[in-house]
């Protein structure tokens, strides 16, 4: 059993990095949108097309979309640290069992 632990151990420790890594995409987004980009960037193309379909339908869940401020952001970021604390946490205490 102690395989099925170490397997839960590592998708946990990949989920937490890759949940990091587009915590700081969402972040890099945000700030690009501060100034004015230019759409034709590469990058900035990457960043539109990894976080829109993200950001899309809870921007068209949250009714403060005519304030002028997005957040969306915020709402993303609040949930991966909920997932990275609970999901991940939870996983590899559930590893625990299986060592």
């Amino acid at each position: 059993m102690f395989v099925l632990g170490n397997f839960i151990v590592a998708f946990a420790k990949i989920l937490d990095i890759a949940l990091t890594m587009y915590m700081w995409v969402i972040i890099a987004r945000a700030v690009i949108s501060w100034v004015n980009p230019d759409q034709y960037n590469p990058i900035v193309q990457f960043l539109y097309r990894v976080t829109e379909p993200v950001m899309a339908p809870i921007r068209r869940w949250i009714p403060f979309g005519n304030m002028g401020i997005d957040f969306s952001p915020i709402i993303i970021i609040l949930a991966i640290v909920f997932l990275q604390s609970f999901l991940v946490r939870s996983m590899m205490e559930l590893a625990v069992y299986f060592r």
